[in-house]
């Protein structure tokens, strides 16, 4: 095995040999500014008992350069991952001298030269194991230590850590600062940023706690940071956890950093939170997303009680602190802010993505059985975060909210800074429930897969609720009808189903909706009747939430293929102009596209790719002026195009300033439609750096190289994949860029070449570059062939190759099987 991979059997024998004590990182960013310089000095000091003679430290980096052992200098024994340690006492002080890379990947230290005032920002992003490629350590959650941070930098950079600082030495146009010891805590949250970040400051006081808050950006994008309504979020966000808990936050400040070319949404690390600048809008916004960014404020806050504070040992249990984050950032969101519709979204949206994970082959329970890191990297999935909280949702419909709540506060009362497992929460809740939680842990914990629950009638016309894959189920059953043009719940009815056929008294109601307000994890089907109504009547819906629910229902009919694509899309081309509630507009506008990229048969394609451009643009005029809905449907229009051009004269007429009234076309949107047109061949290159000289940003720069790589060239298209594969300079961003650009309007007569080198680059790819940036490449370029014999011939020729690369191929190849087998039975 590669040594960087370290395995959870080698790292539970090195927790159970070496006792952590604290650690002291020193970090020289003071030449991070020049560019020509690609690595900096760190420094580690760890104080630690062992119960062995040797063990190992964890650093990836440009080189270790010194290893003192207990005052002796040792031999570097380093093999580019591993530093050997040998001659250790019962305790032992080690300190390593060392030179760490700055990153362009978004994994460890990474480095941005901002375009637009040419200043320089860094931060640092670990999860699972990349705070080895800035100090050396021990990268295994269950090891935690105190860390004092020791930060030289350019003067005048804000420089922030986990803690705030205890100590601050200025020089001349340097500064030394010197943070506080934090809390016992793993090394993956650990957390450094330094630049001229723009900070806006505030504080949350309760009782005889005043936390300090920070947000902070990066100049060029502070008039979008919108920094009230953050803090707002924020100071609900610590007043319901405060009292949800009953346990103060226990990590003494509380900054939160937007930062670019972020690989997640968000980082929980305590004290100081990671976003994506994705999350700042530069220009126009809909309410939708600003709902996301409060739910996801809201999940990292979570993490600070769910994750940081009690830690799971190993990856295995990644869901104790994601599922619990997940629920929490819908569950607070809806009851603690503005954004009450969180559930809405939720069922609509996030379950989607529980729903095609649970249907690959390479499912997992959502307690999964992680042998490494690298499985441990690709479990950051729709089970671990969508499908667990789905599964927490329908644990508080059993229990109740306050035994969930009270089963957690136990939860964090005995085990604060501490590892747990499974058994560790359903020890509590069991106590507080007064159930035994074992049964539902294994019903819905510890097994893969999900539920498809129909209506049925019986040979004497009884209604049956009929489900595969049996599990215990707690749901509502709701009876609409339709009144006055519109359809509202005349009646609801509650029930617990366990078996695979459940009779039960049923009255007639034009609509009949299972899973009424989304209590359980499970595919729900219309019945023929009930699908009439929603044909005719969807948006006339009163409640969201069963909009939500039949929006999820139609979709996963549709992706099993027991709904036509082409029916899908006409109920969408009908309903969709009339959704109101935005978030689930916004995700109903994807699935549609998707679903005739995707699952409408080539010979009908072309049909409704044009219907569905047309039906953008007419929602785009009709939409109010100003209206998220309205913005929604110009950002619908400017994707759609890419891939028919029947509206090229208008998307040039948007860009020339020929707009809707109250429409704002900000520089991302601009982007969008122009590269429409370009891919598309109605805009070229020159068209690209008049756009890129309006819009000289970090953002504008990555967008143009997008489109650049968009042109409808195959020589063009071919450089994008050499550039991809071999320009290892290119940052995470800038290679989205590139596989974007070749992919663009899904032309395989632009692309088809480079299937077979495609398949003889990969396995190449996932030793030389980082799995940030493999998977990127892997997934990305992954062949959109209608033919699956070269994948096939891959996957039974490459056995012995990572599994965690073969996982990643064995999911794309099932995602094309859908496509292939849902067209073919299409009309």
């Amino acid at each position: 095995m590669d040594t960087a991979n370290l395995s959870r059997e080698e790292t539970a024998a090195r927790s159970a040999a070496v006792s952590v004590r604290s650690i002291r990182v020193e970090l020289d960013l003071t030449g991070a500014p020049e560019r020509a310089r690609s690595g900096f000095p760190t420094v580690t000091t760890l104080e630690f008992g062992s119960t062995q003679d040797g063990t190992w430290l964890d650093f990836i980096g440009e080189s270790v350069d010194r290893v003192i052992v207990n005052g002796a200098e040792q031999e570097v024994v380093y093999d580019g991952a591993r530093i050997v340690l040998q001659g250790l006492a019962a305790e032992n002080v080690v300190r390593v001298e060392g030179v760490g890379s700055y990153s362009r990947s978004g994994e460890g230290l990474h480095r941005f030269h901002d375009p637009a005032d040419e200043r320089t920002y860094l931060y640092t992003q670990y999860e699972p194991a990349d705070s080895r490629r800035v100090m050396a350590c021990f990268e295994q959650p269950d090891m935690k230590a105190s860390y004092t941070f020791v930060i030289d930098a350019p003067a005048g950079w804000e420089v922030l850590s986990n803690q705030s600082a205890a100590k601050v030495d200025a020089g001349v146009g340097v500064q030394r600062v010197e943070f506080a010891p934090t809390l016992p805590i793993s090394s993956y949250i650990t957390a450094v940023a330094a630049g001229p970040y723009q900070r806006v400051a505030g504080e949350w006081s309760r009782d005889d706690q005043h936390i300090a808050l920070g947000v902070l950006v990066r100049q060029s994008l502070a008039q979008h940071l919108e920094s009230d309504e953050i803090l707002e979020v924020t100071r609900q966000g610590l007043d319901f956890f405060t009292d949800a808990f009953a346990y103060p936050y226990p990590w003494g400040k509380y900054d939160q950093i937007f930062v670019p070319e972020y690989n997640l949404g968000a980082m929980e690390n305590p004290g100081l939170v990671t976003f994506t600048e994705a999350y700042l809008s530069r220009g126009a916004a809909t309410d939708a997303q600003r709902a996301a960014r409060a739910n996801t404020i809201l999940h990292e806050m979570a993490h600070m009680w769910f994750g940081d504070l009690v830690t799971m040992k190993w990856w295995d249990d990644l869901w104790l602190k994601e599922s619990f984050a997940d629920y929490m950032g819908s569950h607070a969101s809806a009851v603690a802010t503005r954004f009450h519709d969180a559930w809405v979204k939720f069922a609509a949206n996030r379950k989607a993505w529980a729903y095609q994970q649970d249907q690959l082959p390479t499912t997992h329970p959502i307690v999964a059985d992680i042998t490494d890191l690298e499985a441990a990297k690709l479990n950051f999935d729709g089970i671990t975060y969508a499908k667990g909280a789905a599964v927490l949702k329908q644990l508080v419909a059993f229990v109740g909210d306050e035994a969930f709540f009270e089963g957690a506060r136990r939860y964090f009362a005995q085990n604060a800074f501490g590892n747990t497992t499974l058994d560790d929460f359903l020890v509590e809740l069991s106590a507080v429930s007064g159930r035994d939680m074992s049964e539902w842990s294994e019903a819905w914990l510890q097994t893969t897969g999900l539920s498809t629950i129909r209506l049925e009638k019986d040979e004497e016309g009884r209604s049956v609720l009929v489900q595969s894959d049996p599990r215990p189920h707690r749901l509502r059953i709701g009876l609409y009808d339709r009144v006055d043009d519109r359809v509202v719940r005349r009646d609801q009815i509650a029930l617990d189903i366990v078996d695979e056929r459940t009779s039960l008294e049923l009255p007639d109601a034009d609509l009949v909706l299972l899973n009424d307000d989304d209590l359980t994890y499970a595919k729900v089907r219309l019945d023929e009747a009930s699908l009439t109504t929603v044909e005719q009547s969807l948006s006339s819906i009163e409640d969201p939430l069963a909009r939500a629910v039949v929006w999820s229902s139609l979709w996963n009919a549709t992706r099993d293929g027991e709904l036509s694509a082409t029916r899908y899309t006409s109920i969408v081309r009908t309903h969709a102009p009339g959704e109101t509630n935005i978030g689930l507009l916004v995700g109903i506008l994807a699935n549609a596209l998707f679903s005739i990229r995707h699952y409408v048969s080539a010979t009908r394609r072309q049909e409704e790719q044009r219907a569905w451009v047309e039906t953008a643009w007419t929602a785009l005029q009709a939409a109010d002026a100003g209206s998220d809905a309205q913005l929604s449907w110009a950002r619908a229009l400017a994707t759609a195009s890419a891939f028919d051009d029947v509206r090229a004269d208008d998307v040039r007429a948007l860009l020339d300033g020929q707009v809707p009234e109250g429409l704002v076309i900000d520089p991302d949107l601009r982007w969008q439609l122009l590269t429409a047109l370009v891919t598309t061949g109605h805009a070229g290159a020159d068209d690209i750096v008049a756009e890129q000289e309006r819009d000289d940003t970090g953002s504008g720069r990555t967008a143009a190289r997008r489109a650049l790589a968009s042109r409808p060239e195959a020589s063009v298209r071919a450089e994008a994949w050499d550039r991809a594969w071999n320009d290892t300079s290119l940052s995470n961003d800038h290679l989205d860029a590139e596989i974007g650009g070749f992919r663009a309007g899904g032309r395989r007569d632009l692309v088809d070449g480079f299937d077979g080198e495609y398949f003889a680059r990969i396995r190449d790819a996932w030793t030389t570059r980082s799995i940030e940036l493999a998977q990127r490449l892997v997934v990305g370029l992954f062949p959109a062939s209608s033919d699956l014999t070269l994948v096939d011939a891959w996957i039974a020729e490459n056995e012995s190759a990572p599994a965690a690369l073969r996982r990643i191929v064995v999911e794309q190849r099932d995602h094309l099987a859908r496509d292939l087998r849902v067209q073919a039975t299409q009309d």
